[in-house]
């Protein structure tokens, strides 16, 4: 059951909200006032709810709330307040409170607001635990098992911690979308909003329209105002996939954006200001659309800032095995089959391909595999037939186990820079794979 904290500086009202609420099953701790309070948070960290005065002496409700958002900023608190203090209360709604009961009330009102306050915060955590788990088994973190990828995390970092806006380069399917949402993640932004805009899926006009908004009036069918994506990411990131397909004149708009962060809704004349970041991604070479005239020399500029090149799924295959294993996962929850593994021989296919679709060919791969085995392993049967074409994964059909373990091993040596990183990447010891290079004779 629930711990909550009554914070009232009048013992009487402490002691008909705690009977009150221990008579629904809840286990109550009484503080006189707001310093008390927050002595108790550090006392009791297993308090799950707040219920506390607007107007006590020293420290008040309202200072209370303040201290508690910063330290526990999803802890739910409910404000009491008397009648005349209602402006008080939702001022507190503002700042944080989950709800405020005007005084008088009864012992059934308490108990139901706090009954669904912890309701509420409860469902809050299962969707994050869920949305955690479901990132986790969907591979929907950038992994950096590879020396390129850890080094351009440090700088992602780095950025992460600026304003500056981004530019995210490499070939389709190699993670893009993900780095961007990371760094929003790692960045002083994170408790605001992350709005992707794809800028292939639309016309020119449409995508004016979703970008910046537009008012009532201005296009057939604009029935009413509607603000943009960038409006919609006021405090938080936009990121601009596919930056390289936007038209000049959108273009245009967009670099006033970048310079003022002002921009006008289509069919406006009010001039908006929107505290909004951007990072943008492309799979093209922009200084080749810059030179073809098809992207303006000052975006281009504007935008790069600080560009970061993913490496493509080939360069790092390291992370290969990383992902596929992730992906397995994913797509066993997904198709509620049981936990499944990877034959060494399917391994080494998959290590063997050089897969032009990068990430989201290998998912596409995997979820495939995943469906079409029958049994608790996935077998090179459960490949695609493209997968097999190179010589290397078309002979792993007739390898033996110690034959493909020899080949994955000095795979692996020729990625490493060292003894210690190829031994951590095959997921062993280093005297472990000493023995085994003396074994193979890959000394």
């Amino acid at each position: 059951m629930a711990n909550i904290l009554v914070v009232d500086d009048d013992r009487n009202i402490r002691r008909m909200l705690a009977t009150a609420l221990e008579a629904a099953g809840y286990i109550v701790v009484e503080a006189g006032g707001g310093a008390q309070a927050v002595a108790r948070l550090g006392a009791a960290p297993s308090i799950d709810l707040v219920v506390t005065d607007v107007r006590m002496e020293n420290m008040d409700g309202m200072r209370l709330l303040e201290q508690i958002k910063q330290t526990r900023p999803a802890m739910p608190v409910i404000i009491m307040t008397a009648f005349g203090s209602i402006p008080a209360a939702v001022e507190a709604m503002r700042l944080g409170a989950y709800d405020y009961l005007s005084k008088p009330f009864s012992a059934q009102q308490i108990r139901q607001t706090v009954a669904r306050a912890l309701e509420i915060q409860s469902l809050k955590q299962e969707n994050r635990a869920l949305k955690s788990r479901l990132e986790r088994l969907a591979g929907e973190r950038f992994v950096a098992s590879s020396p390129q990828t850890a080094a351009l995390l440090e700088v992602a970092a780095k950025a992460a911690a600026s304003d500056a806006t981004v530019l995210l380069t490499g070939e389709s399917g190699t993670g893009k979308s993900l780095l961007a949402r990371h760094i929003h993640q790692l960045s002083p932004r994170r408790g605001g909003p992350f709005v992707g805009v794809a800028c292939t899926t639309l016309s020119e006009h449409l995508l004016e329209s979703e970008l910046f908004g537009h008012v009532r009036g201005a296009f057939t069918g604009a029935i009413k105002d509607k603000p943009g994506r960038l409006e919609a990411a006021e405090g938080g990131t936009v990121f601009l996939d596919e930056i390289g397909d936007l038209s000049l004149a959108l273009q245009a708009k967009l670099l006033r954006f970048l310079q003022e962060k002002t921009f006008e809704r289509v069919g406006g004349s009010e001039t908006l200001q929107i505290d909004a970041r951007i990072i943008a991604a492309t799979n093209q070479d922009l200084e080749q659309l810059v030179k073809e005239k098809r992207l303006r020399e000052d975006l281009y500029y504007r935008l790069n800032v600080i560009e970061l090149r993913l490496p493509p799924l080939r360069d790092r295959p390291a992370e290969i095995s990383v992902l596929a294993a992730a992906f397995i996962e994913a797509a066993a929850a997904t198709h509620g089959k049981k936990a499944l593994e990877m034959s060494p021989e399917a391994s080494a296919a998959l290590l063997a391909y050089l897969w032009p679709g990068n990430i989201r060919e290998l998912r596409n791969v995997i979820e495939r595999a995943v469906v079409l085995c029958r049994g608790d392993t996935i077998t090179v049967n459960d490949l695609p037939d493209r997968i097999l074409a190179t010589p290397q994964s078309a002979g792993a059909r007739n390898l033996t186990l110690e034959q493909m373990e020899r080949r994955h091993i000095e795979f692996m040596l020729e990625q490493a820079m060292t003894l210690e990183e190829a031994a951590e990447m095959l997921g062993i010891n280093v005297a472990t794979l000493w023995r085994k290079r003396r074994r193979y004779g890959l000394e």
